[in-house]
């Protein structure tokens, strides 16, 4: 399969995209704004569905506020005194460690990142206090892709890919007939690119109707 990049024509769309590839527009402006703060001293709890890009936001947030990432560190976290990252552990993390790190850097005067794709309230906690100490935390809600973000992102998995688009109507079949969420975009041109190399094609209408 040739794997020249080939996105030569104009999709009407507007484009914010920083340094390392994040693509925003109002659908996840207020995250990206906030991650992107570093006098934002508040705990922040970011919650986003698959494939909405908060592991991405976390890496940006850990690299401005010095953080330590969770990985069953525990003492590691207790001793580097640093703020703390924990992204998408919450639904398996213990309780009373996530306690004791909430505790420390309260005390310590840290800042926590914690990233999910399900929402605080959707938890049975078993320590009640661990639930009011989340509850103060700052939440931000990524929403899902809207259309401008759905054409961008298709744009940006494809060319990841390394798919040839030689016109719009190829590209336009495809933003018309997915859902918009980021998992289906995601999971929609993986499927096309195991297609296309499973039977040696380019990208072409027939070839999207046989996944779709």
């Amino acid at each position: 399969m040739n794997t020249q990049q080939f996105f030569n024509f104009d999709l009407g769309i507007n484009e914010n995209i920083d340094l390392s590839n994040y693509y925003v527009n109002k659908t996840n402006f207020d995250a990206y704004s906030i991650i992107n703060n570093k006098l934002f001293n508040e705990n922040i709890f970011l919650k986003g569905p698959n494939k909405s890009g908060k592991t991405h936001l976390g890496k940006i947030w850990l690299k401005l506020n010095d953080a330590i990432l969770f990985k069953d560190n525990l003492n590691e976290i207790i001793s580097s005194n640093r703020n703390v990252l924990i992204d998408e552990k919450f639904i398996n993390i213990n309780e009373e460690n996530l306690l004791h790190i909430i505790n420390h850097c309260k005390n310590e005067k840290l800042k926590i990142l914690l990233t999910s794709n399900i929402d605080l309230f959707e938890f049975n906690f078993k320590i009640l206090d661990l639930l009011s100490r989340l509850k103060t935390f700052h939440y931000i809600n990524i929403n899902n892709p809207d259309d401008e973000m759905s054409v961008l992102l298709l744009t940006k998995f494809l060319t990841e890919k390394q798919f040839i688009i030689k016109n719009k109507e190829i590209f336009d079949f495809l933003i018309r007939r997915v859902n918009r969420s980021y998992e289906s975009l995601y999971n929609l041109v993986n499927k096309i690119d195991k297609l296309s190399l499973e039977k040696n094609r380019q990208l072409t209408v027939p070839l999207i109707k046989e996944i779709l």
